[in-house]
């Protein structure tokens, strides 16, 4: 959050990347069994052997790998989108499906030279193996095509492994056809939600892919070792068992585990639904607030912000008392139970735009666990807020996370309120933090202004300022591991709140109820609705007072009448 006015510099889409999306992504299913794989070397177990790689782009790793020993690491730079490719020889007038496994940053799949229509496919940056998957036809002459991969320009890395050109043998001598896999095992419960169970498991050698089955029903699919079933009911037992996938089928069943969701209710004391208000610890010309003075529409109140020390990772916090007329600490702790006994949660929020917290190593995980802690028990914090807006680790901040849990208990209240740029791809690294301790999560607020154009989870580009853009952009959270009880819209409280992104309360209300009841939807319209979507956040608490608490008279009451 700003200590001014606006929270970050908008990001706009390059016209190239935007264009890229009018790539379509084609679901192919299995080629028949008397197909073989026509691509030579195609898990790089023999190095960068058969093909080439523009720039020296191109390298073999042995971790990660999708299948095998090795994989295809290739790190696009300048202007070099590190292509890598290969002759592979093929039948004339016949079908191949061409796919490959891949991870990593933007990644492209296809073919020229083959006498009809060349195609590909691509998908944007990923932190697990996915199936890049197309077809493709030969004509009449045609004896051998080029196959690719390429990264994208100022992108990270790509991964790719396990490429196959199935179809037809076209006498050139591929790779031998896959056998089936071993089934996994491992298999044991992660994490669990009221709504929700986490699974993990072992890799199985050769394995593409892993089906999920619940009391016996399969329920979902994936590439990784690790998935989370969602749309469960409180408070009940489940049992689960996972099967490992390839070209040539399913591996048996692994043993049976169960998994129990928690009751219903999430964190003791907070509703179903909540409103989440950040109060801002300075004068930016904003409406100067005691924490008494704060609307009782907020259920969760974010105190902003804790400010860095002279120790990597360790935080404190002072009370601006000069800037807020003379406020004392002990009259601020006094506010804080004072809300604590209305029913509210009081929260220390770390970060902001300008936040230099850094942890980044064992030591500063450590020493923030420590000193969040300690601002708990010396303020009476219910828990902490993760604003951080210029970098975050994902291993250490889960290290300092479950520390801190471990210390403070259960009933710990953990908010983030990522920007939408941390939010596009699970392999961010707010993302991958938000999954990571998703146990102990209560909500993500994620803020949908200072933005610019983002892509929603359809692909599509949507700008800031819409019902679209809140419900599509939330689509990827809901749909990404988050559990709906987890998420929550985060706006500006008025138009001198933000830089760019500010919609009315009716257009948040809007937003609430497509994602919940499927209602008020835009051009946008979510596959499901999302009941248990946990609410909305607004900057600030101060910047409503300054509107005349427009912001939260108007969502306020919308959120606690939720399904």
């Amino acid at each position: 959050m700003d200590r001014v006015r606006r929270r970050r510099r908008t990001r706009i889409w390059s016209g190239a990347v935007t264009a890229a999306l009018a790539l379509s992504l084609t679901t192919i299913g299995q080629a028949s069994a008397a197909d073989v794989n026509n691509a030579k070397n195609a898990g790089f177990e023999s190095g960068l052997s058969n093909w080439t790689c523009s720039a020296g782009s191109g390298t073999t790793v042995s971790s990660p790998v999708h299948g095998g020993t090795a994989a295809l690491r290739a790190t696009p730079a300048g202007q070099d989108n590190a292509r890598c490719s290969q002759t592979v020889a093929v039948q004339p007038n016949s079908t191949y499906t061409l796919s490959a496994w891949v991870q990593g940053g933007y990644t492209y799949l296809g073919v020229t030279g083959t006498g009809t229509t060349d195609v590909s496919t691509w998908t944007p940056d990923s932190s697990t193996w996915k199936q890049l998957s197309t077809t493709f036809s030969t004509g009449s002459g045609t004896r051998s095509v080029t196959v690719y991969t390429h990264g994208w320009y100022g992108q990270a890395a790509y991964l790719a492994d396990d490429v196959s050109v199935f179809g037809p043998d076209g006498g050139g001598g591929g790779d031998p056809t896959p056998t089936v896999p071993g089934a996994p095992t491992g298999l044991a419960v992660s994490g669990t939600t009221s709504s929700s169970v986490s699974l993990a498991w072992n890799t199985v050698s050769g394995a593409t892919g892993y089906s999920v089955y619940r009391n016996g029903t399969k329920v979902t699919a994936v590439t990784g070792t690790s998935a989370t079933v969602t749309g469960l009911a409180p408070s009940t037992s489940y049992s689960f068992q996972v099967t490992a996938t390839n070209a040539a089928g399913e591996s048996p069943r692994s043993a049976t585990v169960t998994g129990t969701t928690r009751p219903t209710g999430g964190t003791p004391g907070l509703p179903r639904h909540a409103v989440t208000g950040y109060w801002q610890n300075f004068n930016n010309g904003a409406a100067v607030q005691r924490l008494s003075d704060v609307q009782s529409q907020y259920d969760i109140i974010a105190v902003a912000f804790a400010d860095a020390t002279g120790t990597p990772g360790a935080v404190t916090f002072n009370l601006d008392s000069a800037g807020l007329g003379g406020y004392t600490v002990d009259q601020f702790k006094a506010d804080v139970r004072a809300k604590q006994a209305a029913g509210k949660k009081v929260i220390i929020s770390v970060g902001g735009e300008r936040g230099t917290v850094s942890v980044n190593d064992a030591a500063s995980a450590t020493n923030f666990a420590n000193s969040v802690h300690t601002l708990m028990q010396s303020y009476g914090f219910d828990g902490v807020d993760i604003d951080l807006e210029n970098g975050l680790d994902a291993t250490y901040m889960t290290q300092a996370l479950r520390a801190l849990s471990a210390k403070a208990g259960p009933s710990m209240i953990l908010t983030m309120a990522p920007q939408t740029i941390d939010m596009q791809s699970t392999s961010n690294s707010y993302f991958r933090t938000a999954l990571n301790v998703q146990d102990i999560l209560t909500v993500v607020n994620m803020q949908y202004y200072n933005s610019g154009s983002m892509l929603g989870c359809d692909g599509k580009v949507y700008s800031q300022g819409s019902v679209d853009f809140l419900t599509a952009l939330a689509c990827i959270q809901l749909e990404g591991g988050l559990s709906p009880s987890q998420v929550g819209l985060g706006l500006p409280a008025s138009t001198r709140a933000a830089g760019g992104g500010y919609v009315s309360p009716t257009v948040v209300n809007n937003a609430l109820d497509c994602l919940t009841r499927g209602t008020n939807c835009g051009s946008f319209r979510p596959a499901r609705t999302y009941p248990d979507l946990r609410g909305a956040m607004t900057w600030s608490t101060n910047w409503d007072a300054t509107a005349g608490n427009a912001w939260s008279n108007g969502v306020g009451p919308h959120v606690h009448a939720l399904p």
